[in-house]
């Protein structure tokens, strides 16, 4: 006899269930603007005028939350970190000092493992907001600001496995956190240097000066060199353009790859004969070395370039700069 096997859902129901669950965690995280109550505006002073760190604990999925809410916090401007509750009852409290601030997550309200730290936490002095699901909670009671997540029930058919609850948490550390960023004036720059590696680090951090090719390797020619000895310039500095700078370093002109052909449309020409300061591109666009990266992107692409000099405030060159360099710094 062959084991009965247990017959698949149809997509639709699938659909449905799915349609279920969204919709019903939007609704509880929507409801949760009714508890941004007095309890968490001091929890928001209590975590602003924290000395030291802000410490996250929670046990179960409550702990992965506030594993979530610690490291948010400390990317926007606030030093956080998480402590499982069941090593802070085995030497993990050394951690925590008397200028920190714990944020316990408990849905309950009961978790034995909080509750355990609790006595020791008070006698360190060290304040504590609570987030729960229960204002009526032993942990909600004993800290020194509760913030109210409470749902009305899981989205779980069975009622049991935390997913309503976890999602409002969660919800609510984002909006302590966004409150606390903006209450410090954190701004865009300082979110880079807490991400330098990411595509908003590079993009907020490296500037032109940073990726230029500067000295022997920016490719120029006087204006009266020949089209001849620009176009040996040209390649064998490899950035599919030459600067045309005057003896004092000023900027005259461009010549690319896009104007040599522009020069051939036109029919022969003498390359040893032409002088680069009657082919060149005037006036064309220049960068500052101070610009960002991402901005000297934009530039090209909105103009349909593929390089540019950088020059000074007096139109003296400094560098130069191509669509490769821009690429490669990981600013796209």
């Amino acid at each position: 006899m062959s084991e009965a096997t247990t017959p698949e859902p149809e997509e639709d129901r699938l659909r449905e269930l799915a349609t279920a669950v969204l919709e019903g965690e939007a609704r509880a995280v929507a409801a949760l603007s009714e508890h941004l109550d007095a309890g968490f505006l001091h929890a928001c002073r209590l975590l602003l005028g924290c000395r030291g760190r802000v410490v996250v604990t929670g046990m179960g999925k409550s702990g992965h939350i506030g594993g979530k809410i610690a490291a948010t916090l400390a990317s926007t401007g606030t030093p956080a970190f998480f402590v499982h509750p069941g090593e802070a009852s085995h030497g993990d409290l050394g951690m925590i000092t008397g200028d920190d601030v714990v944020v316990a997550l408990s849905n309950s309200g009961e978790t034995d493992e909080l509750l355990t730290i609790l006595p020791v936490l008070k006698r360190l002095g060290v304040p504590m907001v609570a987030l729960t699901g229960r204002p009526s909670s032993t942990l909600a009671r004993e800290a020194d600001a509760h913030v109210d997540v409470s749902v009305a029930e899981e989205v779980c058919p069975l009622g049991l496995a935390p997913t309503t609850s976890t999602t409002a948490a969660l919800a609510m550390g984002d909006a302590l956190a966004v409150a606390l960023l903006e209450a410090r004036g954190f701004r865009r720059e300082d979110f880079a240097r807490t991400h330098p590696s990411g595509r908003l680090g590079k993009r907020l951090l490296v500037h032109v000066r940073d990726i230029m090719h500067q000295g022997e390797g920016v490719p120029r020619v006087a204006p009266q060199a020949s089209l001849a000895d620009a176009l040996v310039e040209m390649s064998r500095k490899g950035l599919g353009f030459t600067l045309v700078v005057e003896a004092d370093d000023r900027l005259a002109g461009i010549f690319t790859d896009g104007d040599l052909r522009r020069v051939l449309d036109h029919g022969p020409v003498d390359v040893h004969a032409t002088a680069i300061g009657e082919v060149m591109t005037r006036n064309g666009r220049t960068l500052d070395a101070d610009q960002l990266a991402a901005e000297a992107l934009e530039i090209m692409e909105r103009h349909r370039i593929n390089g540019a000099p950088v020059v000074d405030g007096d139109q003296r060159v400094v560098g130069a700069c191509n669509m490769h360099n821009l690429l490669r710094s990981g600013v796209a």
